[in-house]
């Protein structure tokens, strides 16, 4: 009896722990889904997406700067490569070490994915639900037409030979002071959240050359509410690259948006380096807008119209950045990145960053009309 009873608490002792195992796996289970359909409920109701935007991203964001401000690189793109690694080796180890079945590996890595998915959208991503710029700012969308066009080409190009600075290096603090300070200026008139810190910190890419490849200059990482800059940047590109990624950090998903907001921070600075990388950082949206609305002899007219240190500059840009680029692999990534945006509410897809034009048109059609009627 003894050694019956000896058994049999052993026996018991050893089925009872899997009980709660059971039922821990399907509260998890549970939470998953909950937080799946909040993040469905957010994305289906405009009135969710804006309580978001305003009310419970600044706190998430807070909370996880706080912790990824700690870590000296971008724990964001590890976080990413490591999973990326993980998704790819999981199967072969659960198969040949664990001996485990196709259906449960499939099940594990998409559960995986499913809490990358709800985490991504809580972090960050449900800012795309939120209103849009003209939404958020009461500004009036202005007809995008070629005499609207033609009118604003006309006063950027005076603006930007103007604003024409040699930039042979960059302060990063100064220029973080300086954007921190705009943004701050703008928030309430333009519709942004004024940032949270005086200090907000950009990291390098952990993966530059290959960052370079595809030609990205900055990117949000959205799980630790961090922005990385790559190491390649240009001095002249740095001021707007920083503002325009700050703006993602403040909520900004649209890429014309963030352009936009990049645009006003530095060119309303006292910086001689800021206001110019201001101008400049939009050259490339207009003249791609130009080849479009206008004939070539009109382009050519516009072109011609450029400082030359500013044409020989961007003829160094671009050899500079060419002979880093893959075409391959940029075509790679332009076409997930198209999909990515697509998928997300914005439905011109990768051209929405030119789509900043159409924005500034508005915002000086705006600004034209307050000026008369205080006349």
């Amino acid at each position: 009896m003894q050694k019956y009873n000896t058994l049999g608490n052993t026996w018991q002792s050893a089925y009872r722990p899997a009980r709660p195992r059971r039922k821990s796996i399907r509260k998890r289970h549970l939470v998953l889904i909950a937080l799946i359909l909040i993040v469905w409920f957010t994305q289906l109701l405009p009135a969710a997406g804006s309580c978001y935007a305003r009310h419970v991203y600044p706190v998430v964001a807070r909370a996880l700067t706080t912790i990824s401000d700690l870590i000296p690189f971008a724990v964001g793109d590890l976080f990413i490569a490591l999973s990326i690694a993980g998704l790819l080796a999981y199967p072969f180890y659960a198969r040949l070490r664990r001996k485990k079945s196709w259906r449960r590996i499939a099940g594990g890595e998409l559960e995986y994915l499913l809490w990358i998915y709800v985490w991504f959208y809580l972090a960050w991503g449900l800012n795309y639900s939120q209103p849009d710029f003209y939404q958020r700012t009461g500004i009036a969308r202005t007809a995008y037409t070629p005499e609207n066009f033609a009118r604003f080409t006309e006063g950027y190009i005076e603006r930007l030979n103007a604003s024409y600075t040699e930039v042979t290096s960059i302060d990063p603090e100064a220029v973080r002071d300086e954007v921190v300070q705009g943004y701050r200026a703008i928030s309430s008139e333009l519709g942004v959240l004024p940032p949270a810190t005086s200090h907000p910190r950009a990291k390098t890419m952990l993966f530059t050359p290959l960052i370079s490849m595809v030609g990205v200059t900055g990117s949000m990482g959205p799980f630790f509410c961090e922005f990385t800059l790559n190491g390649d940047l240009l001095s002249t590109d740095y001021p707007s690259t920083y503002a325009h990624e700050l703006a993602h950090r403040l909520g900004i998903t649209s890429e014309a948006e963030a352009n936009f907001y990049a645009y006003q921070v530095c060119t309303r600075s006292q910086v001689p380096a800021l206001r110019f990388s201001g101008y400049y950082s939009i050259l490339f949206h207009v003249l791609g807008n130009a080849r479009r609305l206008m004939d070539k002899t009109e382009y050519r007219t516009l072109v011609e119209r450029i400082r030359p240190e500013i044409i020989r500059l961007t003829e160094e840009k671009q050899a500079y950045w060419s002979a880093k680029y893959s075409p391959l692999i940029g075509a790679v990534q332009d076409w997930f990145y198209d999909l990515y945006l697509k998928g997300n509410r914005i439905e011109s897809g990768r051209q929405n960053y030119s789509e900043v034009v159409g924005l500034l048109i508005s915002y000086e059609a705006r600004e034209a009309t307050e000026a008369e009627r205080f006349k």
